[in-house]
């Protein structure tokens, strides 16, 4: 019983502890952001309106969760529950008029568990999708509920 015992105490439980000391949360996201140390920001031709739209249709269409809006501070934020390779991911967007006809867009990513290797959402693949939906309003289409095949399928 006392081997059991040392077992727990040596690997489970210190392993268990970082586990949960390296969660992200929606602050973190928010906190980054703020700090200037993470994310990615792109200029769009677009308005700030069309800039809201584009970043809910982007996290909804790679399996974002419930999206919190502060657009009185210009930001949004999200999640994605945990799949077969991820414990899933928070997420935020800021959309941030330049000017009447342009857009900056920065989206942090913070992997939920900071220890695992994958996540369900780059910054990358964001801005990827965003420049895909950009390019279908600018052919006067509306953007579809379901993500439309990635460039390089």
């Amino acid at each position: 019983m006392a081997k059991k015992f040392n077992i727990l105490q040596t690997i489970l439980l210190p392993t268990f502890i970082v586990l949960l000391s390296g969660c992200s949360t929606m602050n973190d996201v928010v906190r980054v952001k703020e700090s200037g140390s993470e994310g990615t920001t792109q200029v769009y031709p677009i308005t700030e309106d069309q800039g809201w739209k584009i970043a809910k249709t982007v996290f909804r269409w790679e399996g974002a969760d419930a999206i919190e809006e502060h657009r009185d501070k210009g930001y949004m934020l999200t999640s994605s529950g945990m799949d077969l390779v991820s414990y899933g991911a928070v997420m935020g967007a800021w959309i941030e008029p330049v000017d009447e006809e342009n857009t900056n867009i920065t989206v942090v990513t913070k992997r939920r568990l900071t220890i695992n290797l994958f996540t369900t959402l780059m910054e990358s693949t964001f801005h990827k999708r965003f420049a895909q939906a950009v390019a279908i309003l600018k052919q006067g289409k509306p953007l579809p509920d379901v993500a439309p095949k990635k460039e390089t399928e």
